[in-house]
């Protein structure tokens, strides 16, 4: 399996567009090997850390469906591997995404080649088979909220809020004095938030459960729920925690590893580190793709880094 770096020099070794060419390589490469249609959807988010890009440029929004039926349109098999690297986004965006996926494809296989959180794990578990390797990693599926406030949009998680209520609710019962702090604190909060947050936890856990047992639990052991209860529950520390292989398996997730085909397994890296790559050397920031070249792009000019203050030097 070439290394990154091997990948970058392929690119630069090709005049004009060098990195999609490299990439489809990889890309026709593993589609011979599982024929079976095959999609990428990839963002930036771990290939770009530093640069200025709203986080919704790099997450899953409901403008994302637009690119999911262009690389679908003209595919024909029953069988689909998704390729899936994203920091997650919005679960509506998700619901719909995995509604028209699965209105196409009588079995789907999502591969993780190294992160697919919150919305998109959600996805994940919309699919028959999930593939990871001893790298991956998938995410809680725990909801987010975002607040305005006085200083922008706010996001903290739907457990947090809730939390607060209660914290509130307990400390003034135990001292009055505290009811002047937490009233000013709570009346920031919009009207409605405590069902929305209730909601937005419900909603979450309710999805994933029904599409692990209609999908991968199809015709077996229905255990869905408590699997989703879990990805949703408030016990992780942090949106954002890794959940690899192993701890997937504990809870029950029926999980391919990667390592057992190592075929599969380069031909899946070289197409994932040849899409890195892709982000590195272009303003693109997401990328559909299908195995026969045909995608959408999502590009973002970026703003020219700001030139060094002026310094003071001494005179000669």
């Amino acid at each position: 399996m070439p290394t990154s770096n091997e990948i970058r020099k392929r690119i630069a070794d090709v005049k004009g567009g060098g990195q999609d060419q490299v990439r489809r390589e990889f890309f026709r490469s593993l589609h011979a090997y599982t024929e079976r249609d095959t999609i990428v959807y990839a963002s930036a988010f771990a290939s770009r850390k530093g640069i200025n890009v709203p986080g919704f440029v790099l997450s899953i929004v409901l403008e994302d469906i637009q690119g999911f039926m262009s690389v679908l349109h003209g595919l024909k098999g029953p069988k689909l591997d998704l390729i899936l690297h994203s920091p997650g986004g919005s679960s509506e965006a998700a619901e719909q995404i995995v509604t028209y996926l699965r209105s196409k494809y009588r079995h789907i296989r999502a591969i993780i080649p190294q992160n697919a959180m919150s919305a998109a794990t959600m996805i994940a578990c919309a699919c028959d088979e999930i593939v990871m390797g001893k790298h991956s990693a998938l995410g809680p599926v725990d909801p987010q909220i975002t607040l305005p406030t006085a200083t922008g949009p706010f996001t903290a998680p739907a457990h947090a809020i809730l939390e607060e209520f209660e914290r509130a609710k307990q400390e003034v019962i135990e001292d009055q004095r505290t009811a002047p702090l937490w009233v000013s604190r709570i009346e920031a909060y919009p009207q409605g938030l405590l069902s929305m947050c209730e909601n937005a936890i419900e909603r979450s856990v309710s999805l994933v459960g029904e599409w692990l047992n209609r999908y991968m639990f199809r015709d077996r052991e229905q255990r869905g729920d408590g699997i989703a209860e879990w990805l949703g529950a408030n016990e992780h520390g942090s949106h954002g925690k890794p959940l690899g292989i192993e701890a997937l398996r504990a809870r029950g997730l029926e999980i391919t590893s990667m390592e057992d085909d190592q075929e599969l397994q380069e031909k899946v890296l070289s197409l994932f580190h040849a899409t890195a790559v892709t982000f590195e050397v272009s303003n693109c920031m997401k990328i559909f793709e299908n195995h026969l070249g045909k995608g959408a792009y999502l590009n973002v000019q970026l703003a020219p880094p700001s030139p060094p203050p002026p310094t003071a030097e001494s005179p000669t």
